[in-house]
């Protein structure tokens, strides 16, 4: 089976426990304002890779990941646009005694299915608002498909991690992050918070594709918007990081 690849690399903390493969598909129906990784917007600007390719890339590490305590993940671009590809690999990682994780908006949670999460270890779900008009504006799509993936994998008891990207002046509004941390705290299954302070490294990708980047006028979150938003998930008993 092949899959439309982006690019692989090596991540340590960010991507799940431990190092991680991680495996960068390409396509995404989201076009999120902050977006790091435009390269992987279009599917067709991706690699064709199969299946035993990519395993083989995996095993080169396989070694130094297993000491490390960490695994494989599956991120994108999204990677349940190619979900029969995206669960192939989870299966695959997780029979060879990997740890897997699976980075999704969540928006094509639908296609996820039953099987594939069982193979899935982690989940990291990208929640950029709470507020269903602040989403559309951050990402361009609607919010609901993300929450009712999220109550999916609650109902599946599937260990989740939600990250949770603050950008001053747009996902930042004290209602909006009291609302997600209310809603997390309600699932059950969730052990943290990644509360992800928006930056603009990823605006030389953007000149370098001829792109506009949408947020270069923004400045990164100060430590005072940090701390009040991580005591607004501790009000809720919410893990965050």
């Amino acid at each position: 089976m092949n899959g439309a690849v982006s690019s692989w690399d090596l991540s340590v903390g960010v991507d799940g426990p431990g190092t991680r493969f991680v495996v960068f598909t390409a396509g995404c129906p989201l076009r999120c304002r902050y977006c790091q990784n435009p390269e992987t917007w279009r599917m067709r600007d991706g690699r064709q890779v199969s299946t035993d390719e990519l395993m083989d890339e995996i095993g080169r590490y396989r070694r130094f990941i297993s000491v490390a305590g960490g695994g494989v993940t599956i991120s994108g671009g999204e990677p349940l646009l190619q979900p029969r590809f995206t669960a192939e690999v989870l299966r695959r990682c997780r029979e060879s005694g990997l740890h897997t994780a699976l980075d999704t908006s969540g928006l094509l949670g639908v296609r996820a299915t039953d099987a594939l999460l069982a193979d899935t270890d982690l989940v990291l779900l990208d929640i950029k608002s709470y507020d269903p008009a602040t989403y559309r504006r951050v990402t361009g799509g609607p919010v609901a498909p993300t929450l009712r993936f999220a109550r999916r994998l609650a109902e599946l008891g599937r260990p989740t991690w939600v990250r949770f990207v603050l950008v001053p002046g747009l996902t930042d509004a004290p209602d909006n992050v009291d609302a997600l941390a209310r809603f997390v705290a309600g699932l059950g299954n969730v052990e943290r918070v990644d509360v992800l302070p928006f930056h603009r490294m990823a605006a030389g990708k953007y000149e370098r594709l001829g792109l506009r980047f949408p947020l270069a006028h923004v400045a990164p979150p100060d430590q005072e918007l940090l701390d009040r938003v991580h005591a607004q998930f501790r009000a809720y008993d919410v893990a965050s990081i």
